[in-house]
């Protein structure tokens, strides 16, 4: 029987085909063993130097843990993801060794998890702990400020790149010098469709706001780097590269990252290799960034 328009939801998807498109657990052969490396990798991090549980936010009490490095290094701090409602810092210490090994200190944040709090909340949140990482950036590292996180969390990314809110908290509109957004959701229209409008409640007015391809700003120096894995769904694949392109339309400065043979989950994991695709990445951005900023009138 034809599919009659009414019964498709957004983009000439259904409900049940737009649900699995965002169901990122099911997109691989097992989600446990998936996040075993995750925590895996996170509990051997763990053992080596850390500040831990600094709190960042006064009004919800969240932290972050800090693996400092050499006085003058860049600071790359890590938002996860986990779909707004699971996952912590504790279980993401896997991202530190790639971009330590390669100079880098290393901050990675909790927040509040849905739905004990909005989506408004969480982005309140990491933009405070960009702003306390910044203020305190002769203690935690004065080489430049970047910003990672993966599904979730490269949402989240992209809310700290877009423009408009950096004078509330405090912050020079160039206080990030690298953001990197992986299989990021940046937009999050489709998912008032899906299962995970459970746990977000959105409506027209949330998603307007906190959908981060709507806040591109007019001017920006960060430096985007985007990836998203080959073996991933078709709506994860084309928000990386919708937003990617926006961001280069507008004029900044992006690189999209290809990453073939990984996955939604895996994709992370990546940081952990000092000699794989992503941390070194990381460091030629910043360097390049660093070298740019030199040159600046």
């Amino acid at each position: 029987m034809a599919q009659t328009a009414s019964e498709l939801v957004y983009r000439g998807f259904d409900r049940a085909t737009l649900d699995r498109e965002y169901n990122a657990r099911e997109s691989v052969a097992s989600f446990d063993a998936e996040y075993a490396k995750y925590v895996s990798v996170s509990a051997e991090v763990q053992k080596h130097e850390r500040i831990a549980d600094i709190v960042y936010d006064e009004t919800s009490g969240e932290t972050l843990d800090l693996y400092p490095a050499e006085p003058g290094a860049p600071l790359f701090l890590w938002v996860h993801g986990g779909y707004w409602r699971a996952s912590s810092k504790d279980d993401n210490a896997f991202v530190v060794p790639g971009p330590k090994a390669h100079g880098f200190a290393v901050a990675v944040m909790n927040y509040t998890l849905a739905p004990q709090v909005s989506l408004d909340e969480i982005i309140r949140q990491t933009r405070t702990a960009v702003a306390f990482l910044h203020a305190r950036r002769a203690q935690y590292g004065t080489g430049g400020l970047a910003v990672g996180g993966s599904s979730a969390g490269g949402h989240l990314v992209g809310m700290l790149l877009a423009g408009g809110w950096q004078a509330d908290f405090g912050l020079p509109g160039d206080a990030i010098t690298v953001g990197m957004a992986l299989s990021g959701l940046h937009d999050i229209e489709p998912l008032r469709s899906t299962h995970v409008d459970a746990w977000l409640g959105l409506d027209d007015a949330a998603i307007a706001r906190n959908s981060p391809i709507r806040h591109i700003p007019q001017s920006s120096r960060t430096r985007l780097l985007t990836s998203v894995g080959g073996l991933e769904t078709s709506e994860f694949r084309r928000q990386t590269a919708d937003y990617a392109a926006a961001w280069m339309a507008a004029g900044h400065d992006g690189e999209v990252i290809a990453m073939p043979q990984h996955n939604h989950f895996d994709i992370a994991l990546d940081l952990a290799r000092p000699d794989g695709v992503l941390a070194p990445a990381l460091a030629t951005a910043m360097g390049k960034s660093a070298r740019h900023s030199k040159n600046r009138p």
